[in-house]
């Protein structure tokens, strides 16, 4: 939050394209934390966005320019205010 109480805005703007809760692009992402068939925890400039549903994907990860893509059949997307990991998500651990 900002001193005046509104919510501060990201440095890096975020869209979510939704295509038939089967193709989902993401900007402005930052990591992601995990993921498997059933769920992706992506991290954001807004907090995490957790994706659940079933058969996911990720097809397409770019962390150079903030965006991923995600195709399955997608039943939710739900952001958490939980406090960042210190030690980084999945990739910057595959990565070191």
């Amino acid at each position: 939050m900002t001193d005046n109480g509104s919510l501060a805005r990201p440095a890096v703007p975020q869209n979510i394209i939704l295509e038939d809760r089967h193709s989902l692009t993401v900007s402005g992402v930052s990591d992601v934390d995990s993921f498997d068939e059933q769920s992706i925890v992506i991290l954001t400039g807004l907090g995490e966005l957790c994706v659940r549903g079933s058969d996911l994907h990720i097809n397409r990860l770019s962390l150079e320019i903030g965006e991923i893509l995600v195709e399955g059949e997608i039943d939710s997307l739900v952001y958490s205010q939980r406090e960042a990991k210190p030690q980084g998500g999945f990739f910057s651990k595959v990565f070191r």
